[in-house]
């Protein structure tokens, strides 16, 4: 699934499409069933911003088009009058450019988006001091690796983020909020926040452990474990060894 610094990412492309009256159709039936097109067509499009992992693009007249990509969707920009493959489900023409939208599964016009998401950790007035406050006054016996991939609590985290921000933090995604230390916690979002932005810009930075079950740990050797973690059963992936796992660790 996409996060946080994916969105941005995504947004900032769309941007060439701000400020220009925009023809919209559909033609994929599964995105002509969501009215979006209609919803939009012949209205300028005055704003494209990403909050979490929520896209949201502002029309005239108070109109919000909320897409979230899930596992399968993507955007797409090119010039306008490109060829594009398939059947978008949304596609948005400006003046010079269009952007194309396949397989939403999110794609809705709302008028008051988001509204029960936490702060965007990218967001440039987010600071982590307010976001370690905000984690810790949640339920202290629910698992760290859970509630920060919530997106009620913090938007923008997902796996691959949670995996190596824990790492670097040397914690692990077992503990429980209240055993976590402030200062972990504080550790953990900073990294998080600082290596997303630097992928915003187009920093790529190599994997410590996501997706790395079974290869050794890059700072101790041992060999990289996952399992399922939470109600949702996100695959976590941790070094037994030198994150610490407290009273919650996993079962072996």
């Amino acid at each position: 699934m996409p996060e946080g610094d994916a969105l941005h990412r995504t947004a900032a492309r769309l941007q060439v499409l701000v400020g220009s009256r925009i023809a919209a159709e559909s033609p994929n039936p599964r995105g002509a069933a969501t009215g979006v097109a209609g919803g939009v067509d012949g209205r300028v499009l005055e704003s494209v911003e990403a909050v979490g992992k929520h896209l949201l693009l502002r029309f005239e007249g108070g109109i919000t088009l909320r897409s979230h990509l899930r596992m399968s969707g993507r955007w797409r920009v090119g010039p306008r009058g490109t060829e594009w493959l398939g059947r978008p489900w949304l596609v948005l023409r400006g003046s010079a450019w269009e952007a194309a939208q396949w397989n939403g599964p999110v794609l809705t016009l709302e008028a008051r988006p988001v509204r029960r998401l936490g702060p965007d950790l990218l967001a440039a007035a987010t600071d982590v001091a307010d976001l370690v406050a905000r984690v810790k006054r949640a339920d202290p016996d629910r698992l760290l690796g859970e509630a920060l991939v919530d997106q009620r609590l913090v938007a923008g985290i997902g796996n691959m983020w949670l995996a190596e921000a824990l790492w670097h933090a040397r914690v692990s995604p077992w503990l429980t909020l209240g055993g976590t230390a402030t200062a972990e916690l504080h550790a953990v979002l900073t990294f998080a926040q600082e290596a997303m932005r630097a992928s915003v810009r187009g920093a790529r930075r190599e994997r410590a452990v996501h997706r790395r079950a079974g290869r050794p740990c890059p700072r101790c050797g041992e060999p990289i474990r996952s399992r399922g973690l939470g109600d949702a059963n996100r695959i976590a992936y941790w070094c037994a060894r030198c994150q610490r796992e407290g009273d919650a660790s996993p079962p072996p």
